[in-house]
Order: structure tokens, then sequence, then C-alpha cells
């Protein structure tokens, strides 16, 4: 069936049965993180939900229950996942690793986006750290539990905003932002990091039954944009009415990726609106990807290093 930009998340997973497998959303307390969550446990899943503190995972997924569905909270387990903080991200980690035999579907969907200043974690500009470094970490550290899984599947939430990425793709000699600080620029850095993570696993993964995907979720009204400049977001509003998604909509292809027997052993793709999308070219970049993750792994190991000194 073709869907489009119109499609819910309940629509794109409608006859799915995900009775059995173990899901991990990031985000799980607002907007298209609660969406996917909900209609991941309505399939059948048991969905690992993170957010930023217990409290509010648990307050998330408490009201995430649908008695109409015959689920209740019982499937759905509440995490802190701090991605700033790589002691929150390797206890959540553990957490999981230490309570489930496999990971069958991972949606990492959790971001920050267009800070009006600049903000650090560990010396680096805050968006990309959140992002990418803190998703980077999360998947690697569960990867066992991914590959133990009959057929993973990765989702990785980028945007359309990849594409305002500096012409490098990524500058990593500014990761300070030294030479300068862009909102957008940095944000669209950080979710074009997203999807030469998710291409890169796709090359890890050739030869296995599990995927890894990107995806454009399309402009919705919801959380994400608290940090904007408040004029900056009020123009955005204004001329993106006209594409803006509902929730339910925003979370179709999340969805999508995560549960619908159509895309079983697609890989390395970005989509868009349920469907294969175009995505800067330069995100097929192998080198570039390969750099990105050799760059990442030393940025986590120096974080590692000074919290023990």
């Amino acid at each position: 069936m073709g869907f489009n930009k119109r499609s819910t998340a309940e629509q794109v997973t409608e006859g799915v049965d995900l009775a059995g497998k173990v899901a991990l959303v990031t985000g799980c307390n607002s907007g298209i993180g609660a969406e996917t969550v909900r209609v991941l446990a309505k399939r059948g899943a048991h969905v690992i939900g993170t957010a930023r503190s217990l409290a509010k995972a648990t307050e998330a997924c408490a009201e995430l229950s649908d008695p109409v569905a015959d689920t209740d909270t019982k499937s759905i387990t509440p995490l802190a996942c701090e991605l700033t903080d790589h002691d929150s991200i390797r206890s959540a980690a553990a957490e999981i690793n230490g309570q489930f035999e496999k990971l069958d579907i991972v949606v990492c969907n959790a971001g920050i986006m267009a800070l009006p200043k600049f903000e650090s974690v560990a010396g680096l500009e805050k968006q990309f750290m959140t992002n990418h470094i803190g998703h980077f970490l999360l998947v690697n550290l569960l990867m066992d539990k991914i590959t133990a899984s009959p057929a993973a599947r990765i989702v990785n939430v980028s945007s359309a905003a990849h594409l305002q990425a500096p012409s490098v793709g990524i500058d990593f000699e500014n990761l300070e932002s030294d030479k300068g600080y862009s909102a957008f620029r940095t944000y669209g850095r950080s979710k074009l990091a997203n999807v030469l993570f998710t291409n890169q696993l796709a090359r890890q993964f050739e030869g296995t039954p599990h995927t890894a995907n990107s995806l454009h979720p399309g402009i919705i009204a919801t959380n994400l944009g608290r940090h904007m400049n408040p004029l900056i977001g009020l123009a955005f509003g204004l001329f993106g009415f006209w594409a803006m998604k509902t929730i339910a909509q925003g979370a179709a292809t999340s969805c999508y990726l995560a549960a619908n027997p159509d895309v079983e052993g697609v890989s390395g793709k970005y989509f868009a609106d349920s469907q294969v999308a175009k995505a800067l070219p330069i995100s097929n970049d192998e080198s570039l990807a390969i750099r990105l993750w050799n760059e990442s792994e030393i940025i986590i190991a120096t974080i590692a290093a000074g919290s023990k000194t």
C-alpha cells in the first residue's frame, strides 16, 4: 500500500503484529516520540521509552497506556536516558542489557533543535553532542542485544534540515564553534551526522538481516522547537503552516520503518512520508561516515577519561 504525508502512524502499521518484539524509543515524553511508543505498544511490542529523567519517562509511559487496544503500562518500560550525560547513557544501556535478551527495534528519536545561542557539552556544540554523539554511544552500547534479534531495525530520526549542514558536511574543526555559530547550520550538521551514522551502520549490517534507515518526519508542531528564537519560530510556523503535520502523521515514517513488512531488508535509505527520499549527496560519502565514526569514538573516549580523573 502506498502511503503519503497525511498517513498516520496507526495507518502505516495497520495489521502489523509486533508480539514478542522489544522496541526502544528515545524521547518518549512528548511529540512523535510519545506517539511512536504508543503505536508500537498497540501493535504488541514491549516498548522501552526513555526521557531525560525517570520521573518524566514514568509519567509519559503511564499516560500512553491504551486500554482499547488491551495494552497497559506493563507493555511499556520507562527509563532515564539523558543524552548529554554519558553516565546516564551507560546506566540506561546497562539496565537494558541486563533486563532484555534482544532489541528488535531501536528508534533514535530524541533531539534538540536550533539553540539560539551556543551551548556546550564537554566543550563541544550541544546539538551535535545530543542528537548524534548521545545516540551513537547508546546504539553501540546496545549492539549485542540488537544483533541478538533475528532481524533488528535501527531507525534514526534525522531531518530535511540536514540539507543546511556546512558545505563540507561535518566541519570537525569547528565542533567547539570557535569559528562561528549558526543555530540552523549546527542543527543541520547534527542531522547530517544522523544520516551518515545510519548509512555506516547499514554498511556494517551488510550480509545480515539487520537494517538501519534514517528519515525526515516532516514539519510538526511539537516542543522540539522550544529553544528557537521566538521570531524565527513564528516565521517558521507561518511559512511552514501549509506543510505542517499532526503528531500522528509526524510519527508515521518512524513507525513505518520500525514495523511495516514492506521495508523488511531495506537498509541504508533516507525516507520521508513513508517513501524513499533524496538525501544530501554527501550523506553517502563513506570516507566521511568512517571519519565521523572514528571521531565520535575519540570524543566518547575523551569524555570517559575525563570522568575518571
